[in-house]
């Protein structure tokens, strides 16, 4: 494969690349001028105690597309194909979201911090295509993904609004412009914002429960009530919380493969998980048949959260085995992997499972945790109740 070295940068990548990767190094001659417009206009929000329809006007025209690497077709179609090629040859039943762009870190702009942000536009990707009440409402019915920044500034408006206290105390409610990490509960924040119903689920060993959105002696499985304020506050929820004062600066953005962990659960811990997101992806009204081996159904991406990073699930396979036993393996896109790998393997039906395919055997982190959307928009009542952020709370 062809490279070339970034004029800017200096970095060495695909020749195919190099014009979208150099395009990242510029700004718009006026976006700083934008910017500082758009912070005055939040200014003008958080100083009147609310973020009034004008502030929010403002901020809708001022946005910008976020940038990525666009895959003629989508990768979703290039994988759909891949694995009904790989269905002939097994038994495989696989159940997909529809169509996901994928974005991936940049390393002049957020490698090491960003991949929070890519899975929320990768999961904005989804819905802007196949939720038209999620279209309408979602920044301000533009129609686009905006990029990193103006999603922290969506961020700020939902704290401003109310929406996750414990989250916004800790951030002071100022995020544009840094380079902090932020996890599932942002993300539910971010889009119940917009009335969306984000959903949080929270995975792991019981005797660490205290950890979780959830609190301790709630019911498995079911809705617990809200965090507790001084233990769970922050970014990446529990995680980075944890890991900050004793890691500071240990862990960074990566790839599953590339993430050791020595801790060691009940053997079928990670099952309780992989059985979750089947059932999730399959519902109640999906038919799945040996017929039809590589199903869409009409379930949003998952954001996914262990200790360190975060990627989106956008299926789920299992194969039956000679022995009677069936194998799961997750359909992941990864922020840390670049969108143009994804396609040239996809393309050549070639080395793409090592980037897209976790199996069982690599959960082994001892805390996971999911937010999935469920259909329709919330008012009233019910939206001033997503300003909670609860969970449900699986033992693995």
């Amino acid at each position: 494969m062809e490279s070339s070295i970034c004029p800017f940068c200096h970095l060495s990548l695909p020749s195919a690349e190099l014009q979208w990767h150099s395009n990242s190094h510029f700004e718009d001659e006026d976006k700083e001028a934008k910017y500082l417009e758009l912070a005055n206009q939040i200014q003008i929000a958080s100083s009147s105690g609310s973020t009034n329809v004008d502030s929010i006007s403002s901020l809708i025209g001022l946005q910008t597309r976020g940038n990525y690497y666009h895959v003629k077709d989508g990768l979703i179609s290039l994988l759909r194909n891949c694995l009904e090629l790989e269905a002939r040859h097994n038994s495989s039943i696989t159940i997909l979201s529809g169509y996901v762009d994928h974005f991936h870190s940049v390393p002049s702009i957020d490698v090491g911090w960003g991949c929070g942000w890519r899975n929320i536009q990768m999961l904005c990707s989804h819905l802007l295509a196949h939720r038209q009440e999620a279209r309408e409402v979602l920044f301000g019915g533009s129609g686009f993904v905006p990029d990193i920044a103006f999603l922290q500034r969506w961020l700020e408006i939902a704290w401003e609004r109310g929406f996750d206290p414990p989250g916004a105390q800790h951030f002071n409610c100022k995020i544009y412009g840094t380079s902090h990490w932020i996890g599932t509960t942002e993300c539910a924040s971010l889009f119940r914002s917009f009335g969306l119903r984000a959903r949080v689920v929270d995975f792991g060993p019981k005797e660490s429960e205290q950890l979780f959105l959830s609190v301790p002696g709630s019911t498995l499985g079911q809705p617990v009530t809200q965090r507790n304020a001084v233990q769970v506050s922050g970014p990446m929820d529990r995680y980075v919380h944890r890991q900050q004062d004793l890691n500071k600066g240990k862990h960074s953005c990566d790839s599953l493969g590339k993430l050791s962990d020595n801790s060691q659960g009940k053997s079928e811990g990670p099952q309780v998980l992989i059985d979750w997101v089947w059932n999730y992806f399959s519902d109640k009204g999906l038919t799945v048949s040996s017929s039809s081996q590589v199903v869409v159904s009409d379930r949003a991406p998952l954001y996914f959260q262990h200790d360190g990073h975060s990627r989106t699930i956008i299926g789920i396979q299992v194969k039956n085995q000679q022995n009677g036993m069936r194998q799961f393996n997750l359909l992941i896109l990864d922020p840390a992997e670049r969108t143009f790998s994804l396609e040239r393997t996809l393309k050549i039906n070639a080395g793409w499972q090592k980037l897209i395919k976790r199996g069982v055997h690599t959960i082994k982190k001892p805390q996971y945790q999911l937010c999935y959307i469920d259909p329709g928009i919330a008012s009233g009542e019910e939206l001033e109740e997503l300003k909670t952020i609860n969970s449900m709370f699986f033992e693995l």
